[in-house]
Order: C-alpha cells, then structure tokens, then sequence
C-alpha cells in the first residue's frame, strides 16, 4: 500500500528531540515511575514497563539509572504521584492535535496546555473532538534504501497489520499495540532496525501546511512539547520542512 512522504518530518522530529535530551530524560524516568507503579517491577511481566526502558536505552540513559527509577517505584517510596491527562485540540488550519500529559496538578496543568493553544494560534477542544481522527497502534518507519519485501515478509508472517510504502522510499510497518513488540522483535531478529519504533496515536488523514502556516504549526507543537507535564504530543499536519525553518 502506498502512502504519503513523512521521512523528512520524522529526521526534523528527530533532530528537535535530539535538541532536548534531557527534557526526554526526565519524561522517560516519570513514564518508567507510572508504570513500574501501576504494573510491577518485572520487566517480563509489564509490557508497558519494557517500552519505557527501551525508550530509556535509546536514549542513552545508563543502566544503573535505569534501575535505581525502577526500584524507587516499587520500593513504595513516597514522591510525587503522577496522572495521565490526554488533552485535545486544533493548530493551524484546522489540524487536529493530541496533548499526552502526566501530572501531579491537574489545574496547572490545562490551564498551561489552554494558553499554549490560544497563544499561539490553535483553540483546545473538548474530549473527544479529535481523538477519533488517530489511531492507537505500533508504528515501527524504516529509512528509504531498506528492502520493501524482505519487511513486508517478516512483518506480515509476525502478525503486522499492514506495511506502507511512502513516496520517499521510507517504509513503515503498522501492528494491533498489542502485537508491537512481537512485530518488532521479529524485524530486528531479522536483522531490520527500524529508525523510528514505538506505539503511537497515528493520524489516520493528514492536513498539508507550507509557508507561514507551517512555521506557525511548529511552534505551537514547540510550545507545547516544551510544557514540563507534557509527555508525548500527536498531530495530523504534514508540515513543509523549508516552511517551518
């Protein structure tokens, strides 16, 4: 199946989060705490616990880091008790953007994620006006150059939902996000690394923006990734690189 070029969006992605490595850190360590908390210690036991450690790998995060986060959420030690809060909105011509935050206050929390919509050109909606325009799944994107059929093959042989050639050569594997990681365990078994792995809010229709628009757009997904309870922000905009620079 073919789709859209998103290559040059996801290296821009990836250059802005190289940028904030330790805003990353510090998200990476409270999704570990929340779900070291909610689902145990035991890595084999807690799927959910096994992709905040493999963020934290990628990442660069040391092990004994790691682990002392861990065994602090599990050690019943008193801290900070964090909540997950999904906030919803519209950015720049009308794209649709997902907010995922974990908060300790939730009053600060939307009245920060409120000012950055309406400071910067969005409005925020209410529950439910865009979340139907994503869908939660695994998304592993493999670099343009990287052998269609030989992907295609694995992926679908391990219970991957579809596999996407987009125009720019980039190649990306959808899967059920509770088959994510036996889809990619099978790729990497393979000898397939993806660039881009994780489960995701995958907008099912995108809104094409260049120009002033684009540069709008982007710094409102700046401002908002920027926010300290933000953990992960979701968009539809295919946005033009030259446009937002």
């Amino acid at each position: 199946m073919a789709g859209h070029s998103k290559w040059a969006n996801i290296q821009h992605r990836k250059g802005r989060q190289d940028e904030k490595r330790g805003k990353i850190w510090t998200r990476i360590i409270r999704e570990i705490t929340v779900a070291a908390r909610a689902g145990g210690g035991d890595l084999g036991a807690n799927p959910r616990l096994r992709l905040a450690v493999d963020k934290a790998k990628a990442a660069n995060m040391p092990a004994d880091r790691i682990k002392y986060n861990i065994d602090k959420a599990t050690g019943n030690a008193e801290g900070v008790s964090y909540e997950e809060v999904r906030y919803e909105g519209y950015g720049i011509g009308g794209a649709a953007i997902l907010v995922d935050t974990m908060t300790d206050n939730r009053v600060r929390t939307v009245a920060e994620v409120r000012h950055a919509f309406s400071k910067f050109g969005g409005n925020m909606g209410t529950e439910g006006s865009v979340a139907f325009q994503f869908k939660h799944c695994g998304q592993l994107i493999f670099a343009p150059g990287t052998s269609e059929d030989k992907v295609m093959e694995v992926a679908l042989e391990a219970g991957a939902e579809d596999v996407i050639a987009d125009d720019d050569g980039a190649i990306e594997v959808l899967t059920a996000y509770t088959d994510f990681e036996v889809v990619k365990n099978a790729l990497e078994a393979a000898g397939l690394r993806p660039e881009v792995a994780g489960v995701t809010m995958r907008a099912e229709n995108t809104v094409d923006l260049s120009g002033d628009e684009a540069a709008r757009m982007q710094k409102l997904l700046d401002v908002l990734e920027d926010l300290d309870d933000t953990q992960e922000v979701f968009h539809n905009a295919n946005i033009d690189e030259a446009g937002s620079a």
